[in-house]
């Protein structure tokens, strides 16, 4: 059998998340994103590759989305309500929550800020909505009579969740974004070890281990501490739920123990919105979050208030979380362009910046960014990379393939470069195929057929008695504490059993899969298909 995967977004590139899976004859869409760095039609996944003519329903058997973010579901509402598609669509419950909103704040700055025409409308991220099945962790879904998905935590951001997905004997995991390390409000992505036929990970990260934390963090809070002493203004462009929760939890506490006065800002109105996303999904967070929830709420904060567009004029000094990440459109684009040439002030960027994009520009040291044919800003403020990503690094990601020892690894969400060096050392350290196809391109793997086979009862009966009776043997021979020895004892996780395989080939049927059974040396002298030499 044969799985093929093609990437019609996120292959070689970070952005526009859209994978195509067929798998047992089954075709499913792994996440439907837009890109950050694109203004035009590429910024949308290329769909004329699973049709040229539409009837896109007929086609795939289900659309997953694995988290809320842009790059991973902005391209949902166009490819449902503007290319048709009308079949189901899967995402856990955060994300079917927050998912509209981002989409709807998506469609304003792209209609009625740069007045675009050709876009989806609200009514239309309604719509496509409503189409939407809400999953819960660890729940097994039957999409139909062959596929069976089921969601694992992913850390990364509220309801990120990575996604099993078996038909027939063949399987896929897609993990999305994930991140394998705890972090102040949520816990670490986790799978069961399912060994599936194909792992596509993302690879942000692919060459990076990162640093410790709690420095990473000393550097941060020193940094805008030092600015603001000097009468500057510091920006931190993030997006709205995730990476912002993080920070202003980490500043909050800081403020609130140098008792210092000096304002703090974020963009939106989505930190009130936030709270109420984070009580309602308290169980997809970490554990202390959980534990103090009932005391005191973590994202009610006391020193960080509405950002209002008025202050843009006043003096400073201040701190300001500016929405959206990466500096490419909204809040965070308005106030960079007003405070980038003054050298007193500073940008902090977070996270990850997809090239193209402003924030990508102003990280590799561009005095003079062209924003369009009509603006350009000039950068004299002082600029930070402090990576407080919530994806996983190069040690994250050879972790997860030692949690779930996939048959195979295949690369997405990355840079090419970078992607190749991973591919190397995965393939070096475990000995399987890995592989990183760009956009459009198509890899066909080979899976192994599966065949069931019947144990025969009395081999099993024996095989138990003579391990029971070695194991006792094993703790009564040895002069350490036997209570303790028990105790330790740890079940095997392969067990060696030695027998007779039968094969019962139908004489009269050369194409249907013959019968196998493991027996006995006694019984296989007694079979009957040997006496009738079918076997």
């Amino acid at each position: 059998m044969t799985i093929e995967i093609v990437p019609l977004g996120a292959g070689q590139d970070v952005g526009r998340s859209c994978v195509l899976v067929t798998i047992n004859g089954k075709n499913i869409m792994f996440d439907c994103g837009m890109h950050m760095g694109y203004q035009d039609a590429r910024r949308f996944p290329d769909f004329t590759y699973i049709s040229k003519t539409g009837g896109f329903t007929d086609i795939l058997d289900a659309v997953i989305i694995s988290h809320f973010h842009l790059d991973h579901c902005g391209a949902l509402p166009f490819f449902t309500e503007m290319c048709g598609y009308d079949g189901p669509i899967y995402m856990t419950h955060p994300t079917k929550a927050i998912c509209p909103i981002l989409l709807e704040d998506y469609r304003k700055i792209t209609v009625e800020r740069k007045g675009e025409t050709n876009f989806f409308t609200s009514a239309m991220i309604k719509n496509c909505m409503k189409k939407v099945i809400p999953i819960n962790l660890h729940q097994t879904i039957k999409v139909d009579q062959d596929i069976e998905i089921k969601a694992y935590y992913a850390g990364h951001v509220l309801g990120a969740a990575m996604i099993y997905v078996r038909v027939g004997n063949e399987s896929v995991v897609y993990t999305g974004d994930y991140n394998m390390t705890p972090d102040r409000h949520l816990g670490s992505a986790w799978i069961d070890k399912v060994r599936p036929d194909v792992l596509i990970t993302e690879s942000t990260y692919a060459t990076t281990i990162r640093d410790s934390k709690r420095s990473r963090e000393r550097d941060f809070l020193t940094k805008i501490h030092d600015c603001v002493q000097d009468g500057g203004n510091v920006i931190i462009p993030v997006f709205a739920l995730g990476r912002a929760q993080e920070l202003c939890i980490l500043i909050e506490s800081y403020w609130e123990r140098m008792d210092l006065t000096v304002p703090i800002y974020f963009s939106t109105g989505l930190t009130e919105r936030a709270t109420e996303y984070y009580k309602l999904f308290i169980s997809w967070t970490n554990q202390k979050i959980k534990s103090t929830f009932v005391e005191r709420n973590m994202f009610d904060f006391k020193h960080i208030k509405v950002w209002d567009r008025t202050y843009l004029d006043h003096p400073g000094p201040m701190v300001l979380f500016a929405t959206p990440g990466m500096l490419n459109v909204g809040t965070s684009l308005e106030v960079f362009k007003k405070w980038a040439p003054n050298p007193k002030n500073m940008v902090i960027m977070p996270g990850y910046c997809v090239a193209g994009t402003v924030g990508a520009k102003v990280l590799l040291g561009q005095k003079l960014i062209e924003v369009d044919k009509f603006t350009k800003i000039e950068v004299n403020l002082q600029v930070r990379n402090l990576s407080f990503s919530a994806h996983a690094d190069a040690k994250g990601i050879m972790q997860l393939i030692r949690q779930c020892e996939p048959r195979n690894v295949l690369l997405v969400h990355g840079e090419r470069g970078k992607m190749d060096f991973l591919r190397n050392k995965i393939t070096k350290e475990f000995g399987i195929n890995c592989y990183m196809p760009a956009n459009g391109s198509s890899v066909k793997l080979e899976t192994r057929r599966a065949i069931d086979a019947k144990l025969s009862s009395h081999l099993l009966k024996d095989f138990l008695t003579q391990n029971s009776q070695k194991t006792l043997k094993d703790l009564n021979n040895t002069d350490d504490d036997k209570e303790l020895k028990a105790t330790s004892f740890q079940p095997q996780s392969a067990i060696p059993i030695n027998g007779y395989l039968l094969m019962n080939l139908n004489a009269t049927d050369n194409v249907s899969t013959p019968t196998i059974e493991i027996v006995k040396s006694n019984d296989f002298l007694k079979s009957e298909s040997l006496l009738d030499n079918q076997v």
